[in-house]
């Protein structure tokens, strides 16, 4: 592979004017986008940003956040993206446990942290702010001008260089970065590339927070392909639609909850009035899409629909084709290209096809540890395998089926429960929005299932029926003990239900507290 920086500045060499980024009304040619890139990455090298420097970059979805990026790869430099909606001290907490040295931030976001009574004194070097000019930092325009315009690459980043410390929890517990190296930012790129048949024609949207791999690898692929990436500073169904049609959208990979709103928005009126003629393919993420909603997006959506199993540590592990495997349409599809997936048991041993287990990895994909945490990266292994955590089965055709979080199972009276298998089945009821799952404490059997729901008409709904549906199509032991009506489902900004938040809130409720 060639470098990052380098790759993409071949491609504005070859296609200086074609649109390379595109984000609301801003957008950018190749031969722009570039000579920002080389501007701002000598500038900052003459300011003392050195290969594998970290720099904390906490932006919202724009195109600033994306020139940051490929500066980075310029310098071989390592970018800790942070969510800016987080409050002060978990962006500080983030910030320090991944030692970060420079800052790229909105001119606002400065003001606050050095408002906030916090010691950031520890992000000694550069204080950037890509808006407003502030006193404690220099404006990205300001830097700008430091240097003479040039389209050419610094290349001193290479390929086995840390790119992103990417961070899966922390918030306001302890801070795992996991590490992404350039080659494997690469690798991810260029196998949906092949799995997807992305070619430099397409026209990607990345619609989810771009502090995630997900919109990251989105944007990498076409300006790694010489396509155009097109970027949503914020996700609605609605706007999603204005967006693929005003643009073109050709490719894009979506968290399952955004698909479950677009599937809404299909039979709404604005959706009829502006049908999607560009879509050339579709791919699921983060969550299982039930199958009834899958069906729906075909229909209405006239693509190739994939849906893909993967995770932050490993990237895309199985796909789906809807259309091709559609008897097949409740798993998460096969093994993805030079990806080998096993079911074990608890002491690592392989498991018979349709035994559930834990669902570990093996690929080219996979990211290079956790940052400072050598024991919780020895424990994320068997071997070459990732250990997902996550719980699943095969079946003898190399069918993956996913079953939930080895966290989310419930065991009630010693016999597990996939909170899943109770969603695909109040998903198929007709009356049910959406639901979850969760575990509901109970002194007789240490927990009950219990289950919050969605309904899609609230004035009607039934609860009495919906309790009768479960029985005629559930065991006992996996029929619902408490059923609690809500107005939506907990969610974090990938789209993945935080059953965690459930039980707290409605044992807190009943009195009913849980240990832990």
């Amino acid at each position: 592979m060639r470098s990052i920086s380098q790759k993409i500045f071949e491609n504005a060499m070859l296609n200086p004017d074609k649109q390379a980024i595109i984000c609301g009304d801003n957008v950018l040619t190749y031969r722009q986008f570039s000579e920002k890139v080389s501007r701002i990455s000598r500038a900052l090298k003459s300011r003392g940003i050195s290969r594998g420097d970290h720099i904390g970059i906490v932006l919202p979805n724009c195109i600033e956040f994306v020139i940051c990026m490929l500066v980075a790869a310029d310098l071989g430099a390592v970018i800790v993206p942070v969510s800016s909606h987080l409050p002060a001290k978990a962006i500080h907490h983030i910030l320090q446990a991944s030692d970060v040295k420079h800052i790229i931030t909105m001119g606002g976001t400065i003001k606050d942290f050095l408002s906030s009574g916090l010691d950031f004194t520890f992000i000694s070097g550069v204080w950037l702010s890509v808006d407003i000019k502030v006193k404690a930092a220099i404006s990205m325009r300001a830097l700008i001008k430091e240097v003479p315009s040039d389209i050419k690459a610094l290349n001193i980043g290479k390929e086995d260089d840390p790119f992103i410390l990417l961070t899966t929890s922390g918030s306001t517990g302890d801070p795992k970065p996991i590490i992404l190296t350039q080659r494997t930012k690469w690798n991810r790129a260029f196998a949906a590339v092949e799995l997807y048949k992305v070619t430099s024609e397409d026209r990607t949207l990345a619609a989810t927070p771009l502090y995630h791999s997900l919109a990251e690898r989105l944007v990498l692929i076409p300006l790694l392909t010489g396509g155009t990436s097109i970027i949503m500073p914020q996700f609605s169904a609605l706007e999603w639609f204005r967006c693929v049609q005003k643009n073109k959208v050709t490719f894009t990979i979506a968290v399952s909850s955004q698909l479950r709103q677009i599937s809404e928005q299909l039979s709404s009126s604005d959706a009829k009035n502006s049908k999607i003629k560009s879509m050339r393919c579709i791919v699921s993420s983060s969550e299982l899409l039930e199958p009834k909603i899958k069906k729906e997006l075909l229909k209405g959506l006239h693509c190739d629909f994939h849906e893909c199993y993967g995770a932050s540590e490993i990237a895309i592990a199985s796909d789906l084709d809807c259309e091709a495997a559609k008897r097949k349409v409740n798993s998460v599809g096969r093994a993805a290209p030079e990806v080998d997936i096993k079911i074990v048991d608890k002491n690592g041993n392989d498991l018979t096809p349709g035994s559930p287990g834990e669902i570990i990895c093996k690929t080219p994909m996979i990211f290079s540890g956790y940052y400072k945490r050598p024991n919780l990266t020895a424990a994320a292994m068997y071997g070459e395998y990732f250990r997902t955590g996550d719980l699943g089965k095969l079946d003898k055709e190399g069918f993956l089926y996913f079953l939930g979080r080895e966290k989310d199972i419930i065991i009630t009276g010693g016999i597990n429960v996939y909170p899943s298998d109770i969603e695909y089945t109040l998903a198929s009821q007709g009356s049910v929005q959406e639901s979850a799952a969760f575990p509901y404490t109970d002194k007789r059997l240490g927990e009950v299932v219990a289950v919050a729901i969605v309904p899609k008409k609230p004035k009607e709904f039934d609860l009495r029926g919906i309790k009768r549906y479960c029985a005629e199509n559930l065991a006992d032991f996996q029929m619902p003990r408490k059923y609690f009506i809500v107005n939506k489902i907990p969610k974090n900004t990938m789209g993945k239900t935080m059953r965690r938040i459930l039980a707290k809130q409605f044992c807190d409720i009943m009195g009913n507290k849980k240990d832990g």
